[in-house]
């Protein structure tokens, strides 16, 4: 059994506790050699000190225990977009009956990349040592978030000595990337003026009139499409589904190289560009795989289904510009994993040779490439010289350098 002498000069500062060990002593040795009744009143009163000072040294928050709970407004609370807050509830439980006047609590909140907040708060615990502690986060970026070990500080009733316990509540929840809603995309209009052999081979995405099911309503939907049956048994507006023209398959290819972004905004702009057409592949029911070319080369074939669309933004938000070598070089290495015949969409800020061999390598592997050109988000230049140079190679090409004009860039409504 652990000696509880031990245990509290573990938690209180060695000069304190020796300096009441000292007056401790003085006090025993007043009562040993002048006796009276006024050296055994100051020796009791002293022991009586020291003996709060050793218990709540080694119960107290040592023992402290917590809870956490996690809500953003959504129903899925481990789950929210990147901006967005999280309201954070800590409930703590103290041990035993001694009594204390405040606590400190300290909360660390990690990121997948190594960043960190720290939240620092006090709070007075009940008679029964319990208190509850709730705190909002800033707006929180893409990525992986976990809260580390809670640190509960505080004095003792006299402010003699400071004690400190540590425990675990687990915490942890993803920020997706920040998307938009893309009402339209001129890869798939048969109409489109772009040129290049995109023109000649891009059919549109209508509509049959055979009726696959029903879906939930989306702001625009006409009056005509409503399902009036599933939407008075649901309560909810739902909305017919058709089934669609067969149209070839895309690949977005993420260029994740470490040395092609600006900066840290920059990438992030590249994600949530590919987060928004997985978004429009998934409403439109189009077959939309993704290329990561990061730290290690992830592929994911085309898919329509929503659950293999979860699984590649899920991979989104751990991601980092880490990757290294050339683009054609890494594509060749996963060759296989591109379907004949689909589109192929790079999502980079490179231009001239890096990103020319890339998109020459998916024309030679019978695909129809095009590039999303991400630019600095501070940038002035538009990349006009590119976008041209692309285009007198019978190549599509976007500049897109905020997430806001996203949908109206690759609407056709200002193609750059």
């Amino acid at each position: 059994m652990k000696n509880p002498w031990t245990g509290a000069a573990a938690v209180i500062q060695p000069g304190k506790f020796a300096g009441i060990l000292v007056i401790w002593g003085i006090t025993l040795l007043y009562v040993l050699f002048q006796g009276g009744k006024t050296s055994i009143m100051l020796f009791i009163m002293v022991s009586v000190l020291l003996i709060y000072l050793v218990v709540s040294g080694t119960f107290g928050v040592r023992k402290a225990k917590g809870m956490r709970q996690m809500s953003s407004g959504i129903d899925k609370p481990d789950l929210l977009h990147a901006g967005g807050h999280l309201a954070v509830n800590l409930k703590v439980t103290i041990p035993g009956l001694l009594p204390l006047p405040y606590v400190v609590v300290r909360e660390v909140l990690k990121r997948h990349n190594g960043e960190s907040w720290v939240f620092e708060e006090s709070l007075v615990p009940s008679f029964k040592g319990q208190g509850e502690l709730n705190f909002q986060t800033p707006p929180l970026e893409r990525g992986r978030y976990t809260f580390s070990d809670t640190d509960i500080l505080c004095e003792d009733i006299f402010g003699l000595v400071e004690h400190k316990g540590t425990f675990l509540a687990e915490g942890q929840f993803r920020v997706l990337p920040r998307a938009v809603l893309i009402p339209r995309w001129q890869l798939y209009d048969r109409r489109s003026r772009l040129a290049g052999p995109q023109a000649a081979l891009m059919p549109s995405r209508r509509e049959t009139t055979q009726i696959n099911g029903v879906r939930d309503y989306v702001y625009g939907d006409r009056l005509s499409r409503i399902h009036w049956n599933a939407t008075a048994k649901t309560g909810e507006w739902k909305s017919k589904e058709f089934e669609h023209e067969s149209i070839p398959k895309t690949m977005l290819v993420l260029d994740g190289s470490a040395n092609a972004y600006g900066g840290s905004a920059q990438f992030e702009l590249a994600v949530s560009i590919a987060a928004s057409l997985l978004g429009y592949g998934i409403r439109e029911r189009i077959g939309i795989g993704l290329c990561c070319l990061g730290k290690n080369t992830a592929v994911f074939q085309p898919a329509e289904s929503e659950a293999e669309r979860k699984r590649m933004i899920q991979y989104l938000v751990d991601i980092n510009a880490e990757g290294r070598g050339p683009l054609a070089t890494r594509l060749e290495q996963s060759s296989r994993m591109f379907p004949k015949g689909c589109y192929f969409v790079l999502i980079s800020p490179q231009s001239g040779q890096p990103a020319l061999d890339a998109l020459r390598w998916a024309e030679r592997s019978g695909m129809t490439p095009s590039q999303i050109y991400v630019r600095h988000p501070g940038a002035v230049l538009r990349g006009g010289e590119w976008l041209e140079a692309l285009k007198q190679r019978g190549i599509t090409g976007y500049s897109v350098h905020s997430l806001q004009e996203l949908p109206a860039v690759v609407g056709g409504e200002s193609l750059r």
